[in-house]
């Protein structure tokens, strides 16, 4: 079976790359009126060279900055990335800060990064006011942040406009560790993703540190037993119970590896030493084991499908039509 979904991986791979990159509207769909095609064939890596041709550039300079002075931001960006396609899909909805947003709820009170897209934005004004939107800016800061630590490049296509709507009784809806692989696989499904990209996805946790809540009932409370988790390494659970004196502690998600962009999270699993439940579950899934086990034996497969899923994640649900949200970002968001 594993043997099966490896084979099945490596044939589908060139597939989803000529999916994704650089094919326009035209090309996919001569044919077609430009309402049938999906949202995402309207985003173009081309969207602002006209418009703001330095845009990307600028993303990056400030991304490199930032991180360079705090290098846990880098994936505090691709966490911030990640929630804000988790709901209503890539809008940039999660930056939006009043009262009731999606960025004021008790589940976003960890996320970080505002301060460096705001800065972002505020460069982007001054050389093309009223061009790029804020959906846009994070969706590349991730990539660039991705850079930053040893991950890989990936073309970000551009034109996602604003969301207008955020609530924060929707940050809920983001999976916060504890869910199954059925769940998680079911949530990825409904964005448009599949198993691999699930798989894929998860590895960024090579990089970044969790709240010891995340962790707790895992090493002293699993399923309500008063016992900790069986599948932890006896050897991890000391230790996690050494660093998390209080659910406010934190603890990296990859333990030997935590600032480098590689495929240790992986082997990582593969020794019961995944931080959180979600991350060892991917191991212990006769679904999900075969990408694990192919990831943590030839780091280039994943590399490669990380760009791709990355890409895919940034198309979720996006706003691309007229009339959809808002084509530049405003100062609610700031």
């Amino acid at each position: 079976m594993r043997l099966h979904y490896f084979t099945l991986f490596l044939l589908l791979l060139p597939l989803k790359l000529s999916s994704i990159y650089g094919i326009s509207p035209q090309a996919t769909a001569p044919n077609k009126s430009f309402k049938s095609l999906p949202p995402e064939a309207f985003l173009s890596i081309d969207h602002y060279h006209t418009t703001c041709p330095h845009a990307e550039g600028i993303i990056s300079q400030k991304v490199a900055a930032w991180v360079k002075q705090d290098p846990t931001l880098a994936p505090a960006i691709i966490r911030l990335h990640f929630h804000d396609c988790a709901v209503r899909g890539c809008d940039g909805s999660i930056l939006l800060n009043h009262l009731g947003s999606e960025r004021t709820a008790l589940e976003s009170k960890t996320l970080r990064g505002f301060q460096l897209i705001d800065d972002i934005k505020a460069e982007l004004e001054r050389k093309c006011p009223k061009t790029v939107s804020c959906a846009d800016i994070l969706t590349a800061a991730a990539r660039d942040a991705t850079l930053l630590v040893g991950g890989p490049f990936w073309e970000v296509p551009f034109g996602r406009k604003d969301g207008k709507i955020s609530l924060s009784t929707e940050a809920n809806l983001v999976p916060h560790g504890h869910e199954n692989i059925t769940a998680l696989i079911a949530f990825f499904q409904e964005k448009g993703l599949d198993i691999l990209d699930l798989v894929t996805l998860s590895g960024s946790h090579t990089i970044g540190r969790s709240t010891c809540s995340s962790v707790m009932d895992r090493i002293y409370n699993f399923n309500g037993t008063q016992k900790p988790d069986p599948s932890l390494n006896v050897y991890f659970l000391k230790l996690l119970r050494k660093r998390c004196k209080s659910e406010l502690d934190l603890v990296h998600l990859d333990v030997i590896t935590p600032r480098t962009f590689d495929t240790i999270y992986y082997t990582n699993l593969m020794r019961k030493v995944g931080l959180l439940s979600t991350d060892q579950s991917l191991f212990s899934d006769a679904r999900t084991a075969p990408f694990v086990e192919a990831f943590a034996t030839q780091p280039f497969l994943f590399t490669s499908q990380f760009s791709v899923s990355m890409v895919k994640l940034g198309n979720v649900q996006v706003l691309t039509r007229p009339n959809e949200g808002q084509p530049w970002c405003t100062r609610q968001r700031w």
